[in-house]
């Protein structure tokens, strides 16, 4: 357990907080900010604009639209009319389709796409040969991709897998690359005349370096990746968020819709969080620099 020191050699022995008691600490100096009540206020206030356009006032065009009451009834129901709440299986089997794939689409590109940027921001002919290709193919939107990626690959889950992959990829590489190109040469020059390998040089300052950019890129990948998979979910899944999404539209009935789309957020929301916090751990001295600069 860490351990602090008041009053020099002969003060009392304080103890840091770990476990419980460090959460604990945490969130009274959360709560002693205005920054989870400014966050409150804003998902009331957000609710609050739903639920007047939509069941208020009623507004024209808004009326079409389930409001948060008949949402919230229906999600939250044991036998829910249009089919889909948090008591059906069917439901967590929509969510857990989606995570797989996500899962394993961002794994790939993660594994790909790090690698690859890496060497790309290290190595000026790597860089000239594969550069040229990721820019043409970068700005071609996933559903373009849907016609080929079924041709490609059999059966529902490996078309679904690969736009989800493929888009991933694109922002993974090329915020990796960002982060070798950001690194000062002064540490370059540093590692070489303290006698240093490339292999070392690559291992102590290009890849430490380019941390920060590339997990500010897995979170952004990871959100590009739920959009497009999302997108093939509704052309060529059968099971998944999207797939949910765009059969509820099909149908007709509007409340399984939006619960999709709200759940999707949360989930989307939750593994941009997880990366988050991987990310802060593995880049501890970043995140005292941030804290030191009270940013």
């Amino acid at each position: 357990m860490a351990t602090q020191y008041a009053g020099g050699t002969t003060g009392h022995r304080i103890e840091a907080p770990t476990g419980l008691a460090l959460l604990i600490y945490r969130l009274k100096e959360a709560l002693s900010t205005p920054k989870p009540y400014l966050m409150g206020f804003g998902v009331f206030l957000w609710l609050f604009t739903y639920w007047l356009l939509c069941e208020g006032l009623k507004l024209d065009r808004f009326d079409k639209i389930p409001g948060p009451v008949a949402i919230a009834k229906e999600w939250f129901s044991y036998e829910p009319f249009q089919g889909i709440s948090f008591f059906t299986a069917e439901y967590y089997d929509h969510i857990l389709a989606s995570c797989r794939r996500i899962a394993i689409a961002f794994a790939i590109a993660t594994g790909v796409g790090v690698p690859l940027g890496l060497f790309m921001g290290w190595s000026d002919k790597i860089r000239q040969y594969i550069f040229p290709i990721l820019e043409t193919l970068r700005p071609i939107p996933p559903l373009a991709w849907v016609p080929l990626a079924i041709l490609m690959f059999p059966g529902f889950e490996a078309p679904v897998i690969f736009l989800a992959t493929l888009a991933s990829l694109f922002v993974t590489t090329l915020n990796t690359m960002l982060g070798v190109q950001s690194i000062d040469e002064e540490y370059f020059r540093a590692a070489g005349c303290l006698g240093s390998s490339k292999w070392d040089i690559f291992k102590n300052v290009v890849v430490p370096g380019a941390l920060p950019y590339i997990f500010t890129g897995l979170q952004i990948s990871i959100g590009v990746a739920w959009f497009s998979l999302v997108a093939a979910e509704m052309v060529s899944g059968d099971l998944g968020l999207g797939y949910l999404i765009v059969d509820a539209y099909m149908n007709n009935v509007t409340v399984p819709m939006v619960i999709g789309m709200i759940t999707l957020g949360f989930v989307g929301w939750f593994t941009s969080v997880i990366v988050r916090v991987i990310g802060n751990r593995l880049m501890q001295w970043q995140v005292k620099e941030l804290a030191l600069q009270g940013r």
